[in-house]
């Protein structure tokens, strides 16, 4: 059911798509908008997240059409015995394509990326609105373990 999936590193190229998926959410709605105004900022960040070689930036494409994306950040800890792990966030499947197995799918290859690059633990977060959202990361594996803040600066 998942069709012709194609999973790469994303690339400048992509970056109208992947705004689009953020502004076509309307659970976490972060005021995301691909404009004059905002694409240099988001340009900048992309290439920052590129650059990084902490920083892995998924997409996932179905035919050739770009229907998914989310971004790793390798952490290092000093806590729990120094095991390295990452952090998935920013995971977006574009709304026509869920419930189709790309979103497991997308998981299972990130989680792949994750152990070549040495990670053993792999957390991510999510908008605490995304109730359909928790179930589907429940299914595959991740369970509830903390409790986040956040702080406008």
């Amino acid at each position: 059911m998942t069709g012709n999936l194609t999973f790469r590193e994303a690339r400048q190229v992509d970056l109208a798509a992947i705004i689009a998926l953020h502004e076509a959410d309307e659970l976490g709605g972060h005021g995301d908008a691909w404009t004059d105004e905002n694409r240099p900022a988001y340009q900048r960040a992309l290439e920052a997240l590129l650059a990084d070689p902490r920083e892995y930036v998924l997409v996932v494409e179905r035919d050739g059409v770009l229907v998914g994306s989310m971004i790793g950040t390798m952490l290092v800890e000093l806590s729990g015995r120094a095991r390295p792990h990452i952090l998935f966030r920013s995971i977006q499947v574009d709304a026509q394509h869920r419930g189709k197995g790309i979103g497991a799918a997308m998981m299972a290859h990130a989680e792949g990326e994750a152990k070549r690059r040495g990670a053993v633990i792999a957390e991510l977060t999510s908008s605490r609105k995304r109730s359909d959202a928790h179930r589907f990361y429940e299914r595959i594996g991740y369970a509830q373990s903390h409790l986040g803040f956040k702080k406008t600066l």
